[in-house]
Order: C-alpha cells, then structure tokens, then sequence
C-alpha cells in the first residue's frame, strides 16, 4: 500500500514524551507515556515537602485531590467538586460497594447484573464483597470476546436487580459497549450503575452527566498519560448528599479537625468518598498528562484514533492476521487486538526489537496509537509481526513466559 504522508498537527506533541525518542511506544492503553513536565512536577512535590513540612497540607495539600479531579471533571463533563481521586479501581470499586445496602436473604433486589468482558480485579472486589445471598448474572460474548450483546444486558436488567457494574471499553477486544441504553434500563428497574471507564477515559469521548451515570470510575494511568495511583470517581449529585460509604475516614468528615469520635459529619462533595490521607506524589505526577489531555482534546484524539485503528484493521488484515476488535469505528476504542500464530513469542521479539505493544491471553496482541504515534509507526508494527514471522526469529521466546505481559 502506498505511503501517503499528510500533515499531521498532533504530533508536535511528540516532543513532550521521552520514550518516543527511542521506542515506537503503541501501548497507551495499558501506560501512557509519560510527560517530560513530570520531572518539574514530582520535583516541585519534592521541594514543597523539603521547605514547607507539614504546613504543606494547609498550603494545598488537603484540597489537592479534589482540585486534580476539578481538573478532569471538563473532559468528562462533570460539575466542579464531583470528582475524587483514589488510588486504583479496586479501591473506589470498594469504597462504592462500601455503602451500598444489599439487604438480606428476603430482599426482593437480589441480583447483579455483570457482562463477561469486566475487567477480572473488577469481579475479584465484586465476589469478595457483595453477600452471598446476591446472585450474579453474567452475559456472555458471542463471538468470542471481541463484543457483549448490549440487548441481552439490557434484558437480564429486571426489578430484581440492584447493581450494574458495567465496562464502557471491554479491555481484551476495545469494544465500546451503549452504556448509555444500559444505564436508561437499570434507572427504569430502580437499579444502581457503576460504569468503568478505564479504558474510554482520554481516548473516546463521554459526558457523565449525558450517561445519567450514578458513578463513573475510570484511570490516568493509560490514555490520559498521568502515570500509575490515579483513579477517579465522579458521582452524580444526588449520591453526592446521600450515599454513605462504610470504607471511609477523617477525609470525608466536615469538621475533620475537631477530631470527634462519633458519628461523621458527611461532606456534600467529591470530598464525601474519600478516607485517609491521600497519595499526594501521586497527585503531583497526574497532572502534567491531563493537562495535555485537556489542552489536545479528547475529540481530536478520538478522530486520529479512529483514523489509525483503520489503519491497522486494514494493514492485518492484508498481512491475513485475526482480527479480535470490533470493524465498524463507532464500536471500537483505541485499540486493535490482533492475533496471528505466536502471537506471545511475537510480541517478546517485538519488545526486544523497541516496539512496546502489550500481549492478552484469550485475545492476543493489542497495539494502541495514541495521539504522539506517527502513521509511519502503525505500518511498522505490522510489517515487523510479519518479519518476525517469516524469519522465526520468534522462536528465541519459545517456552519463555513472562510473568507480567
């Protein structure tokens, strides 16, 4: 196929992320890269503890998770002050089943509707947290994992059930599931919607306040390019004022100050659904990505995005590769999971070789551009997955598995 070279503003961004000077980095969707201003930032962290000790936390530090999630709330189209940041997704995940009443074994909501592209650390708080008398009722892939039907989601969601927890982006496959329609249903039945948006977040646009979402949790640490420790959770108004979690602390206390041992004085902000004392290094390190998030544009993004997918699916499928993500645009994400013979040997040689993808059993090799890639990068990848086979020089990672893939 011919090069076609048109000119492409996004990638002036290049400069600002490190990694791309050695590496053709297409795993944004497992790690962002990290921004150059990240350095400045943790040393400014560095330099604020060194200089001002403990008077930090009333020069900012205290207020500093809400501020970063006021910093995110635009692109998610959240109001000011209805966004928390927390370390991981399980973490919030606990936090928001914390204080979500499950009943008794007499309870007529007695069911939880889940689909099976949820992200497993996801289910694994689910099962070691909800009562045992909750049944779950998973919707299966037809097609082996690539989609969820969303009609047959939508069905399973009755008066019976309490909660969905649901994935915007299924994590194998980039399939981008109508949590829209799902959310809209489960509202109908009296039932409660936790979205997962970690792999939407910085790469496919979403407002949450359209969505009707009760909560939206989703991470910097891919598409947004903030690094490992930053999670957030919006949660609409009304939960705002009257959701109660049990995981909690001084945080989400009005007066955390007085230091009273009795009940909580509950927060009407993001504030409310935060406990002990935050990750503040964290907090320093996210920022520098969501700014250049918010500055590109989550809309400019996705409409590269969508361009370099196509790309792909074009160039695997003319290399006569598996396909495992959705075809038509409107249903992918950012990433297209390709599966072709040896495909973990393949993705070793091609980490070896500098081409940084990442590897999913039951899927295969998912490669991710981002917004920093280059189109010359897209057709690299494939055209080296074809060397690597016909020279074998996968076979140099036969019988290797890495723990972490």
């Amino acid at each position: 196929m011919a090069s076609i070279h048109t000119p492409d503003p996004l990638l002036a961004w290049r400069k600002q992320f490190p990694i791309l000077n050695d590496t053709i980095y297409l795993v944004s969707n497992s790690l962002g890269a990290m921004p150059r201003a990240v350095y400045d930032s943790l040393r400014d962290y560095a330099d604020t503890w060194a200089t001002r000790g403990v008077r930090a936390w009333g020069e900012g530090w205290w207020e500093m998770n809400v501020a970063t999630g006021n910093r995110i709330a635009p692109m998610i189209g959240a109001p000011p002050d209805s966004v928390s940041m927390h370390q991981n997704v399980s973490l919030a995940m606990g936090v928001l089943l914390s204080g979500i009443d499950f009943g008794d074994a007499a309870s007529s909501r007695n069911k939880i509707v889940i689909e099976a592209g949820i992200f497993p650390s996801v289910y694994y708080v689910l099962r070691g947290m909800v009562p045992p008398h909750i049944a779950f009722q998973m919707i299966e892939s037809e097609d082996g994992g690539i989609t969820v039907p969303v009609e047959q989601i939508i069905d399973a969601i009755d008066e019976r059930t309490l909660l969905v927890p649901i994935s915007h982006v299924l994590f194998r496959s980039a399939y981008i599931l109508d949590v829209k329609a799902i959310i809209e249903k489960a509202h109908d039945v009296g039932a409660m919607v936790i979205v997962d948006g970690y792999h939407a977040a910085g790469i496919v646009p979403f407002d949450v306040c359209d969505l009707n979402a009760d909560f939206y949790l989703a991470g910097v640490l891919k598409w947004m390019c903030g690094g490992p420790g930053g999670v957030f959770l919006y949660a609409r108004d009304d939960h705002l004022k009257q959701f109660e979690p049990g995981l909690t602390g001084w945080m989400a206390h009005q007066r955390p100050f007085a230091f009273a041992v009795d009940d909580i004085e509950w927060r009407d902000d993001a504030f409310r659904f935060l406990n002990g004392t935050p990750a503040i290094p964290n907090l320093y390190a996210i920022q520098p990505g969501i700014d250049i998030i918010a500055e590109v544009g989550v809309d400019s993004i996705r409409e590269k995005s969508m361009r370099q997918t196509a790309l792909l699916l074009e160039l695997a499928e003319a290399a006569g590769f598996t396909i495992n993500s959705p075809r038509q645009p409107h249903e992918r994400g950012g990433t297209v999971t390709i599966d072709l013979p040896h495909a973990y040997e393949v993705s070793r040689e091609l980490l070896a070789r500098e081409i940084v993808i990442d590897y999913r059993a039951q899927a295969g090799i998912r490669i991710s551009p981002h917004f920093y890639n280059s189109d010359d990068e897209v057709r690299d990848v494939i055209a080296t997955m074809q060397a690597i086979l016909e020279s074998g020089d996968w076979q140099r990672h036969a019988g290797q598995r890495s723990f972490v893939t």
